[in-house]
């Protein structure tokens, strides 16, 4: 056993006295000593020569023997990935630097947060709801019973495992739960995505975004809902926008109207994208349905009120002149480019 214990002196002597300068240099020690044919190996198979009295001794011993040969090895890697860095990674500081992408707001984003800031301004606080609703939100207290026609109009996702549940068809579900939890006077701005069960093309999308607004307090009047929207028009579309209404029917309201705005394309004029007619519509509006009030308990003889809904691809399209609802959907950076964050 003393014969194993010189060995290994002579063993440490021999790896100290080793030098690596390349990587092939580095990997030839490391099959060397610390491969599976590798002086390690058979170091370590002398243990079943050695008596059972003496094998813990030794077995600390050839355990320290085992660490050195490793820590040569690294340090022998350490030194010559130093030499490489330093040899390979040469910085010249005369070279002019990467150049940053710079991130904006998505378009659709940039529309909401405008829209929404100018009902702000004209007091309307934000509310928020549920995108996963129930059917008494979304429809029922929306003057839309189980066998009403107008369910008909929206296409809707149902949750398989409970038909009463649905993916939202409108922000009106969130007017609904405004007009639960609060007493009038309501004033109160909704934006949000909404779902459709809808083929998708560059006109119409399985999901979309509305911004829908609602008014209740004493003496709410048509002519306050119209001066509303008048302001809202100047402020987004400019002082020189035409506004005209136009009969409508809405379950939820009654009198209904639909908004109009002149084409901002043509100026009026007439073009494909008004159709024509120099006239675009971009929402719908009117006198919140006595029976709507009703469902959650607001006295109709005390208290009216207004609502209306905008879509925000509608707007957005308008005011970038996008031709396709797909584009705000693919993550297309080429698209997302072309705009500035200003709001």
């Amino acid at each position: 056993m003393e014969n194993l214990l010189q060995q290994l002196e002579l063993y440490k002597k021999e790896i100290t006295a080793e030098t690596a300068n390349t990587p092939e240099a580095v990997e030839a020690f490391r099959i060397k000593y610390l491969g599976t044919k590798g002086l390690l190996k058979a170091v370590m198979g002398e243990m079943k020569n050695v008596p059972n009295e003496r094998k813990k001794e030794f077995g600390q011993l050839l355990n320290e023997f085992k660490q050195f040969v490793e820590l040569r090895y690294e340090t022998l890697k350490s030194q010559h990935s130093t030499t490489a860095d330093n040899n390979n990674e040469k910085i010249d500081w005369s070279l002019p630097g990467d150049n940053f992408t710079v991130g904006t707001r998505h378009p659709l984003s940039m529309v909401r947060n405008q829209i929404v800031s100018i009902f702000q301004r004209l007091g309307f606080a934000i509310a928020e709801g549920p995108e996963i609703e129930d059917d008494w939100h979304n429809f029922g207290a929306m003057n839309l019973p189980e066998d009403h026609p107008a369910r008909d109009m929206q296409d809707t996702f149902y949750i398989n495992q409970n038909p009463s549940w649905l993916l939202r068809t409108h922000t009106s579900s969130v007017q609904a739960r405004a007009m639960e939890k609060q007493k009038p006077p309501i004033r109160v701005i909704c934006p949000g995505r909404v779902y459709r069960n809808e083929t998708i093309s560059a006109r119409a999308h399985c999901f979309f975004h509305q911004i829908e607004g609602l008014y209740i307090d004493e003496n709410v009047s048509f002519a306050d809902l119209k001066q509303t929207l008048y302001f809202f028009v100047q402020e987004f579309f400019g002082k020189d926008t035409k506004v005209r209404f136009r009969p409508s029917y809405f379950p939820f309201t009654e009198p209904s109207a639909e908004m109009d705005i002149s084409c901002l394309i043509c100026g009026g004029d007439g073009c494909t994208v008004c159709k024509h007619t120099g006239w675009v519509e971009i929402l719908g509006s009117g006198m919140v349905h006595p029976k709507v009030l009703e469902n959650f308990g607001i006295d109709s003889n005390k208290y009216t009120g207004f609502a209306f809904g905008m879509g925000v691809e509608r707007i957005c399209q308008l005011k970038y002149r996008v031709n396709d609802l797909r584009l705000y959907s693919q993550n297309d950076v080429r698209f997302l480019k072309q705009f500035t964050s200003v709001v």
